[in-house]
Order: C-alpha cells, then sequence, then structure tokens
C-alpha cells in the first residue's frame, strides 16, 4: 500500500477509519477448551497459587520476574492482594481443566486511546507447561484484545536473555521488533528489553492457526499432530 503524502508532499501515516478509544479489559473470566482465565481473587486462587507456583513451582520460573520467589505463604498472599487491586497491570490466574489455578498472567500497559496492549508478569506453574492449555492461555488473552475490544496492537516483552520468552512470543506469531538497551533495572541487575507485537491486521490469520491448533483433531494421546507455526504458514 502506498504511503500517502500531506499537502507538502510528506510522507504521513494512513488514516484511522471511524477509530474511536476502545474499551478497557473487563474484569471477567475467558474460557477455553484447556483453561479459565479469572480475574485474580486471592481468596479463592491463593491457595493454589502458593502450591503449584512456590512449593512445587520451579525456582527458576521467577529469575526474570522482578519479584519473587517467596519462601513465605503469608508474604506472597499479601502480594497476590495487592496485584488484585490493580487496574494497570490487571492480573488474571489461569485455571487449568481440573478448576486448579496453576498459573499467572496479566494485561498491563493498557492504553485504549492508541489501542494498544500488552500481556505479561507471565508465571506458568508446572502442570501448565508444555500444555495445550498454555497455547490456549495466551490466545485468549489475544482474542479478548482484538476480536472482543477492538484494539490495535498487543505486544509482548521480555528480558532480552529470556530465550524461552523469545522462543514462545515467535512461536504464537508475534513479530520481533528490536531490543531496548539499558531499559530497566531488575533486582539489581540490568535488563535490556525484547519487544515483539503482534496488529488487528494480522489477527486473522493468527487466529486460524489458534483454532485450527487447538482442535480435538491436531492431538492424538495428547500430542499435537501439526504445529502451531505450520498451521499458520501452511493452512491448507
Amino acid at each position: 500500500m502506498p504511503v500517502p503524502t500531506n499537502d507538502f508532499g510528506q510522507p504521513v501515516g494512513h488514516v484511522v477509519p471511524g477509530w474511536t478509544t476502545r474499551p478497557r479489559p473487563p474484569r471477567a473470566p475467558m474460557a477455553g477448551r484447556h483453561c479459565r482465565i479469572e480475574p485474580l481473587d486471592p481468596e479463592r486462587h491463593g491457595a493454589d497459587l502458593w502450591r503449584f507456583l512456590c512449593v512445587e513451582g520451579e525456582v527458576r520460573n521467577w529469575t526474570y520476574l522482578p519479584y519473587g520467589p517467596f519462601d513465605d505463604e503469608d508474604e506472597f498472599r499479601a502480594w497476590l492482594a495487592d496485584r488484585a487491586k490493580s487496574d494497570d497491570p490487571l492480573f488474571h490466574a489461569v485455571l487449568d481443566e481440573a478448576g486448579r489455578a496453576v498459573g499467572l498472567a496479566s494485561y498491563l500497559r493498557i492504553d485504549p486511546a492508541n489501542g494498544a496492549i500488552e500481556v505479561g508478569h507471565i508465571h506458568f506453574g508446572p502442570l501448565l507447561q508444555r500444555t495445550a492449555a498454555t497455547t490456549e492461555a495466551l490466545y485468549l488473552f489475544m482474542r479478548r484484545a482484538f476480536a472482543e475490544l477492538g484494539y490495535r496492537r498487543f505486544e509482548w516483552k521480555c528480558d532480552a536473555l529470556n530465550a524461552p520468552s523469545r522462543r514462545a512470543a515467535l512461536r504464537l506469531g508475534l513479530v520481533f521488533e528490536g531490543v531496548f538497551r539499558q531499559a530497566t533495572v531488575v533486582k539489581g541487575r540490568n535488563r535490556d528489553t525484547a519487544w515483539f507485537s503482534a496488529t488487528d491486521a494480522e489477527w486473522p490469520r493468527l487466529a486460524a492457526a489458534f483454532e485450527a491448533w487447538l482442535e480435538p483433531a491436531n492431538f492424538a494421546d495428547g500430542r499435537q499432530i501439526r504445529r502451531l507455526e505450520d498451521l499458520r504458514d501452511h493452512p491448507s
């Protein structure tokens, strides 16, 4: 698509027809085949999250987060209570098929005026890692942002040294945009931040791949038949 110019011959951005400020994400659940996502409720989710993230979870999973690990349940519960009060980040618990809260994730840097939103603070316990529920949970966050709320941009950021997070972003179909050098200081250490994103124009293709991947027919004995990347790049 050619770049438009103004009356001075300068290149300018394309008009966004009928654009209006988008709604903020509601405090409402999201349901899929393999998981359910609920706004964080420390009373309802606290015991499970303590067990699956702190007691049975791996300490290494806290390395790239700006908080934790937690050795004291009361301290962890107080931290959850503080997170639950926040509107940005807006924390959610991820529940498995048995209804256990086995992970956390949030919307953050919510920008309704520009239609941009980020997913982050992702911490999935061992029962959630490398399962269909992991992929579905992130699909649900994207679907709400794009299909339900009409956002234009969905962001994922991580420590540039966090190789598993970078691979996950690419597997989900997000585009690498670069590294912000010396972006923050986390736990007393420098953090360069890698940026990834998807746009509303890309969402239909991403959604079709997610939905095809999540179909029961795409699994045999609990193992995927076709990879998400293959369904996205070669849908037929």
